[in-house]
């Protein structure tokens, strides 16, 4: 059978998550926490309510209402997806057309430019900062410089855990002509979230998943926030049903309950600080680092010319990071995941010296 095969998927690199079975997972940003039991008392009961003969409501009501109270936003301004990858690619293909320029940071999620490419928009991108903070007003002068029709960006940044501030996103924001799309799957774990603004701006969407805080990585629940104009010609392009009636089921019940989720946050935060000083504490001890960044995120970033050597003596262990070039990215896990990683390193530091 003849077929003609897109140019752009001959020279395309998928996205490949670590795989196998590892006994320690801090690869890939997701919660250590397993669900409250009292969540999931709720969630067997109604997942025996679910008509699974019909399909899903198709704008998923329920679960943007609750996650619209949750976040103390109005419903009006918020569609669900297919977890935040489907909106990212339903947005470059609705506001972005072949030869476009789409604006992205490096480094940065790569799925920004995978769809980009896949849709035949142009990527450009800005090397953020020595220290991996984005320059806002770099960041500016390109956009103006290249015309660009969008940015795209993550703000907490994954994978580097730095942080804009709500301010200097305004600022980007009021000062560019183009659409500006913001990544914001780890804003729960920082303060500097502009999603309660979304509908004052014409040019702005901030996208949020349930993966991460929220512990829903293997639902698959993402949102988009933004004006109504904008969420009516998103609505308009998703797929009628793209998200099933599960996810919305389990969505809608762990936004319900804010209490217990956060204080599962408080948790997240303080393994996340009991991680950070843990590798401040092997640095000061065998310097063994050259930078550790800091962090907003639920990860710690660390800089060293061993980092291949250690992800594989790491995975000789059965703890899984992720290598990123000279940098090992850390999830913050358990108390004795931490230890875990932390106790291999220290072994690993002393050998390599």
């Amino acid at each position: 059978m003849a077929y003609q095969l897109n140019e752009k998927l001959k020279n395309m690199v998928p996205y490949e998550p670590i795989s196998g079975n590892y006994a320690i997972r801090l690869d890939a940003n997701e919660s250590f926490l397993p669900l409250d039991r009292e969540i999931q008392a709720e969630l067997a009961k109604k997942l025996t309510e679910i008509p699974f003969n019909r399909y899903p409501d198709p704008l998923a009501e329920e679960v943007c209402r609750q996650f619209a109270d949750y976040y103390g936003i109005s419903a009006d301004y918020v569609t669900a997806g297919n977890g935040s990858d489907e909106l990212i690619s339903v947005i470059v293909g609705t506001f972005l057309s072949k030869g476009d320029k789409l604006l992205t940071v490096m480094p940065d999620f790569s799925m920004y430019g995978f769809y980009a490419d896949l849709a035949g928009v142009t990527v450009i991108t800005q090397e953020k900062n020595e220290d991996l903070n984005i320059d806002v007003d770099a960041l500016i002068k390109t956009v103006k410089r290249e015309k660009a029709d969008c940015i795209m960006f993550s703000n907490p940044c994954n994978p580097t855990g730095q942080g804009l501030s709500r301010e200097e996103v305004r600022r980007l924001v009021t000062s560019v002509d183009c659409l500006v799309v913001l990544d914001e799957a780890y804003m729960d774990f920082y303060t500097e979230s502009l999603m309660g603004e979304a509908e004052q701006y014409d040019n702005l969407i901030i996208l949020r998943t349930c993966s991460k805080a929220l512990g829903l990585a293997a639902v698959r629940l993402g949102f988009a926030v933004a004006n109504q104009t904008l969420t009516a010609v998103i609505r308009a392009a998703k797929s009628p049903y793209n998200v099933n009636s599960i996810t919305q089921v389990y969505g809608s019940v762990v936004l319900s309950h804010k209490d217990k989720e956060q204080e599962a946050l408080q948790e997240i935060l303080a393994s996340r600080e009991e991680l950070y000083a843990a590798l401040v504490s092997l640095q000061e001890k065998y310097r063994c680092f050259d930078r550790i960044y800091p962090t907003v995120t639920n990860f710690v970033l660390v800089e060293t010319s061993h980092a291949k050597e250690w992800f594989d003596a790491l995975k000789e262990r059965s703890i899984v990071v992720r290598l990123m070039g000279n940098r090992l990215r850390i999830t913050a896990g358990s108390s004795d995941e931490n230890k875990a990683v932390l106790d291999a390193l220290a072994e690993l530091v002393q050998t390599s010296k």
